[in-house]
């Protein structure tokens, strides 16, 4: 079961203790509310603890408040701070807004506009973290969005699927490149308690080695060259979601025994900074690759392994559920015509049959790429045989192929091929072709090319 949701921590920052007690009576049934008399001892709580909220008095005995912010920013950027003093000078509260500050609010203070200022920035705080969560998702292309199959393999992994989704157990997904194996990841997390929160992918084989662990667990300002921001990672994005690590195996060894102390403690440190950060996120991770193969060489670490492989859930290639092959095809026709708001076009049943024999080395991916790249060229409803690339049949295959349609699927993709090579000059491609341009036109209808 997932644990009772975080209450978010506020810092109170003063040097009268009325004002900090008062503060602590007031707050402490809805927050977590710490408590500091100086700017020094401030900053020493604060870089071990994560915060949402400051509370920050402006005259402190030995730090000034509006000096404070730049350095509280400096450690967390997304941390909301809301001033609080008893000077009532216009020119300090432009020059705390100006620093970063969210509000300004005056000495004796209003109980009720005390709670509604934070509630404000705890909204904003939390609309920053989901903006940067989104930007994320933004960056990255999904293939298709549903996932589709009727092999008894298949069926057997969506009833898998219901039934770990319910709970809080580390997910090891295995199966060759291009199998879905994100979308099993994706699935898992719709159907959890954690549907409203972050699905943040972490592509371990897409980031240079060198950048992981800021990526993974941020940075602190001034943590290498370069870093002229403190960044919160993508665990911290994550917090009350679903971390999905696609391509674990990339890991190298010290990174692995990093993650699997924080999936373990549930507890990091930005690149740094000694500032704790706790999460409460699912683990999903997901690999193409044998890892008890990778484990024998000293590759993968055994204990990362074990810990990750709660719930295993191996996915089978393509061309182990070849029934899946036609629904599959003619899914992605049918997302292609809501895209272009164009009728859906259908395979005829011989290209269905020559598909269905192919052995998809690509898997899902490939077969969704060929429907996209048919989809778009074939001017007329239904795909056939001739409309096939060549290079998606085997020997074996060529044997249930008539000789004129695997001598025109051969000329349209070359034909389409030498058009592309000269970004569409007809003139241009004649030439190469060794024909008429009009000739080359009559070719390009006779192919049904849409060019």
């Amino acid at each position: 079961m997932m644990e009772v949701e975080k209450r978010a921590t506020i810092l109170v920052v003063d040097d009268e203790r009325g004002v900090r007690q008062s503060f602590y009576m007031v707050l402490k049934d809805e927050f977590e509310v710490l408590l500091s008399e100086t700017g020094a001892e401030a900053l020493e709580i604060f870089s071990k603890n994560p915060v949402d909220i400051i509370l920050l008095d402006i005259l402190l005995p030995d730090i000034n408040g509006i000096d404070l912010i730049e350095r509280f920013k400096d450690i967390d950027p997304n941390t909301e701070i809301i001033m609080v003093t008893a000077v009532k000078e216009v020119q300090t509260a432009v020059r705390s807004i100006k620093q970063g500050a969210y509000e300004y609010i005056i000495k004796p203070f209003n109980v009720d506009e005390v709670i509604t200022f934070i509630h404000r920035a705890l909204e904003k705080h939390n609309l920053v973290k989901e903006v940067t969560y989104l930007r994320n998702e933004l960056e990255r292309v999904q293939p298709f969005e549903e996932m589709v199959g009727k092999d008894k393999k298949m069926k057997k992994i969506f009833e898998l699927i219901s039934t770990i989704s319910q709970g809080d157990g580390t997910v090891l997904i295995q199966g060759e490149s291009g199998t879905g194996k994100e979308l099993v990841a994706r699935a898992i997390h719709r159907l959890s308690p954690r549907k409203n929160h972050p699905f943040v992918v972490i592509s371990c084989a897409a980031i240079p080695s060198t950048l992981m662990e800021s990526e993974i667990f941020g940075h602190a300002k001034g943590a290498f060259t370069g870093a002229v921001h403190t960044a919160i990672g993508k665990l911290e994005i994550a917090h009350r979601g679903t971390v999905f690590l696609d391509d674990i195996d990339s890991l190298d060894i010290n990174m692995q025994g990093k993650l699997l102390r924080v999936i373990q403690e549930r507890e990091f440190e930005r690149l740094g900074s000694t500032q704790v950060i706790k999460i409460e996120v699912r683990f999903i991770a997901a690999s193409n690759k044998d890892l008890d193969e990778l484990i024998a060489r000293g590759e993968f670490r055994e204990d990362l392994y074990y810990r990750l492989n709660v719930f295993p859930i191996k996915i089978p290639p393509l061309r182990e559920r070849r029934e899946d092959i036609p629904f599959l095809l003619n899914h992605f026709l049918r997302l292609r015509s809501k895209g272009g708001n164009t009728p859906a076009k259908r395979f005829s049943q011989e290209a269905i049959k020559i598909l269905m024999k192919y052995d998809w080395p690509g898997n899902v991916r490939e077969l969704e790429n060929l429907a996209q790249r048919l989809s778009t060229l074939c001017r007329e409803p239904v795909i056939r045989i001739r409309d096939i690339p060549i290079f998606t049949i085997t020997k074996t295959e060529i044997r249930d192929m008539p000789l004129k349609d695997a001598v025109k699927s051969f000329e349209k993709q070359y034909v389409a091929a030498v058009l592309e090579s000269v970004n569409y000059n007809r003139t241009r491609a004649a030439e190469i072709l060794g024909v008429h341009r009009n000739t080359l036109t009559t070719k390009i209808n006779e192919l049904s090319l849409k060019l």
